[in-house]
């Protein structure tokens, strides 16, 4: 374990790929446990209850739990990619 000048410790080999989601005219930061990358099609977990939603990548970014672009408690994973056919993206429904 490693200690950071400002008293906190960082983790070791920690590298999580990182994706900007846009569902719904809205960004959100997903954890992609595969390889994605700029205007790919998703499928991710959407809302309180999580349902599926179809969103499109526009960045990724490769970041540690200290560098994530959001709380590593709250964020999600995505689901899977969706064929490059797939052009269209739903737009949630409000809660």
């Amino acid at each position: 374990m490693i200690h950071s000048l400002s008293g906190g410790v960082i983790a070791e080999n920690g590298e999580y790929l990182f994706a900007k989601v846009r569902i719904g005219g809205a960004p959100y930061w997903y954890i992609a446990p595969f390889p994605v990358e700029a205007g790919d099609c998703v499928l991710a977990p959407f809302g309180r209850d999580g349902r599926a939603a179809r969103g499109v990548v526009e960045r990724t970014e490769r970041c540690t739990r200290q560098t994530a672009p959001c709380p590593m408690n709250r964020v999600r994973e995505l689901s899977e990619v969706l064929p490059k056919d797939e052009k269209t993206v739903d737009t949630p429904a409000a809660p």
